[in-house]
């Protein structure tokens, strides 16, 4: 399996690593990120963990974190569409593909 990520997902993630640095440590930004290429792993070989949505996407939730990783099966693994903070905007990065 291979995983890709949409540009605009890039830059929710980067996003959300700034606010972590810049909030709370280096430290705390770097797990953030661990945690997100964990789950994006776990996805990669695992593509139907995520609940499904009425557009074809699925949803799957990191563990220490506020945010979800919203995906779509793609031929021979999974594209990353957006990093959604779990209480902000629920329709943010929906225009995406």
């Amino acid at each position: 399996m291979t995983r890709s990520i949409h540009r605009q997902a890039e830059a929710d993630l980067a996003e959300a690593f700034h606010f972590y640095r810049r909030e709370a440590s280096k430290g705390v930004a770097s797990r953030f990120l661990n945690e997100f290429e964990h789950v994006a792993r776990v996805l990669e070989e695992q593509p139907g963990l995520g609940t499904p949505t009425d557009d074809g996407r699925r949803s799957f939730p990191l563990t220490h974190f506020p945010y979800s990783i919203i995906y779509r099966e793609d031929q021979g693994g999974i594209r990353i569409l957006v990093v959604r903070h779990q209480h902000r905007d629920p329709e943010h990065g929906e225009s995406r593909s």
